[in-house]
C-alpha cells in the first residue's frame, strides 16, 4: 500500500535519538522517525512510547523505523505497513549508538521495563 500523505521526504530527522528521552534522561528500546516532521521518538516497546504519543498529539500518523537496516513505514491510524519514499539522510541512528540506548542510560534490568 502506498501512502504519501503525511510524508515529507525532504525533512531531516530531529537528531540521533528520542527527543523526549534525551531531554528527560530516559532511554529507548528502538527508534522511530515521524515521516512528516522528522521527530525521532522511541517505539511502543520502549518505556515511554514517545513516537506513538507524538503521532497522536501532532496528527502525524506515519513513521519509519530509525534502526540500521530497516526502511519500513507504519501508519498508526490504519495500523498497516505502508510504502513510502526515501527520506532525507541519515536514515538511522548512529551505528555506534547501542540499542537499547542511549549508552549509559539503560538500566541493567531493561528487559523488565519494555512493553511486549
Amino acid at each position: 500500500m502506498t501512502n504519501d500523505a503525511g510524508i515529507r521526504p525532504e525533512v531531516p530527522p530531529s537528531g540521533p535519538g528520542c527527543v523526549e528521552c534525551l531531554q528527560g534522561g530516559g532511554w529507548w528500546f528502538h527508534l522511530r522517525r515521524c515521516a512528516e516532521c522528522g521527530h525521532i521518538g522511541c517505539c511502543d516497546s520502549s518505556p515511554e512510547q514517545h513516537a506513538s504519543a507524538h503521532a497522536a498529539k501532532e496528527n502525524h500518523p506515519i513513521i519509519q523505523s530509525f534502526e540500521p537496516g530497516e526502511d519500513w513505514f507504519w501508519n498508526y491510524t490504519t495500523e498497516e505497513i505502508v510504502d513510502g519514499p526515501e527520506l532525507a539522510a541519515p536514515d538511522c541512528h548512529p551505528l555506534n549508538q547501542p540499542a537499547p540506548g542511549p549508552a549509559g542510560a539503560v538500566p541493567a534490568d531493561w528487559t523488565r521495563h519494555i512493553h511486549q
